[in-house]
């Protein structure tokens, strides 16, 4: 069911990336060779990848701005998934970065540390003001907001192949499906989880034909993003 209660951003963050970090550790070596539910990526890629998704926040959070913000925790994801060649370009760098580092502890143990310091540096930035991400603006708590998803999408990923680890946070997968309902115009079906719709909404899960029944011209606009 869907947690109706709104944590402040901050506390998202805090809970996902927790959530995520608990699973790491409880990982092996040959558990950060294990499959994902990313192309091509092992388990360290994808930690990788997510350490790099925390160090953007950080930069991000330090990087403040009077500009006007041309995104919010919604249109952020608008054009994710677009661009092909540099999703395939990201998905080598990830994998190259990854394998340069032979044991899996430092890649485990750097993603701790730079998660630590930016969950510190969001309990402290408060809630105004805008900052510089990627070509865009965005107001602190909308950032906040696509950390949040991104470690609880990712989340998903990293347990797709994992059986009997722990899931995302339940606050996390409440925050995706607002972004997904916001950029999608509507409510999911109403028997829908919040985690089966973070799956069909970002790609990772196909509908079924039932469902395509039942959302008609809506199930051409998925997934939102990926």
């Amino acid at each position: 069911m869907t947690s109706r209660r709104t944590p402040a951003r901050a506390d998202l963050v805090r809970d996902a990336c927790t959530a995520f970090g608990a699973v790491l550790d409880g990982l092996g070596d040959d558990d950060s060779w294990a499959a994902t539910g990313c192309t091509g990526w092992a388990v360290r890629d994808l930690t990788h990848h997510c350490t790099m998704d925390a160090q953007r926040g950080l930069v991000a959070l330090h990087t403040p701005t009077t500009a006007r913000p041309d995104r919010d925790a919604a249109t952020w994801w608008a054009d994710r998934g677009g661009y092909p060649a540099g999703a395939a370009e990201g998905r080598r760098h990830a994998r190259v970065a990854a394998s340069m580092v032979l044991d899996w502890e430092p890649v485990r143990a750097l993603h701790r540390e730079t998660v630590r310091a930016l969950v510190h540096a969001a309990g402290h930035c408060g809630g105004g003001g805008a900052v510089r991400t990627q070509g865009h603006v965005l107001r602190v708590e909308d950032l906040l907001s696509t950390l949040a998803v991104e470690a609880t999408v990712h989340h998903l990923d990293l347990i797709q192949h994992l059986d009997g680890s722990p899931g995302p946070a339940v606050d996390g997968l409440a925050e995706v499906r607002r972004v997904l309902t916001d950029l999608w115009e509507r409510e999911p079906l109403e028997h829908w989880s919040d985690e089966h719709f973070a799956r069909v909404g970002t790609g990772r899960a196909e509908l079924t034909a039932q469902e395509r029944v039942e959302l008609g011209a809506h199930a051409d606009l998925l997934p939102l993003f990926s």
